[in-house]
């Protein structure tokens, strides 16, 4: 322990430019999934007729209940489906997961290919949570 302590102080800025990195790393890469909007901002969107709704759960998931007018294409087929998105190009993409951990890599996926994509942070539990309706 004694010794950690001494190389820690002889060793300080090395640990500091060390967890800078890091810090940056980890909000460079969390960043590349696409700002996180909140379910008033998504309202805010789709009201404006700004936005879509791409719902990437499991086709289960979303029968049983999700936002109205939101498109399915599971986050597994995305990649596979941007033809079917193809006439929304002009539009935002607002991608919706359960909990907001899916929509990051369809974000990453769908602004590599030229949409303007963001995620709702939270996914459908947050929505939930709002007690905001969802259709079946």
């Amino acid at each position: 322990m004694e010794n950690a302590l001494i190389f820690a102080q002889e060793q300080f800025v090395i640990i500091i430019s060390l967890t800078a990195i890091v810090f940056l790393f980890i909000r460079y890469e969390t960043s590349k999934g696409g700002e996180k909007l909140s379910c008033p901002q998504v309202v805010a969107a789709v009201n404006a007729d700004e936005a879509i709704l791409l719902d990437v759960r499991d086709t289960k998931e979303y029968d049983a209940g999700h936002i109205v007018n939101a498109i399915n294409i599971p986050h597994a087929k995305v990649a596979d489906s941007l033809k079917v998105l193809e006439k929304y190009r002009q539009k935002k993409i607002i991608v919706v997961d359960k909990m907001g951990q899916q929509s990051a890599a369809v974000v990453k996926t769908l602004i590599a290919n030229d949409f303007t994509a963001e995620r709702l942070g939270g996914g459908i539990t947050e929505w939930q949570q709002d007690s905001l309706p969802l259709v079946k």
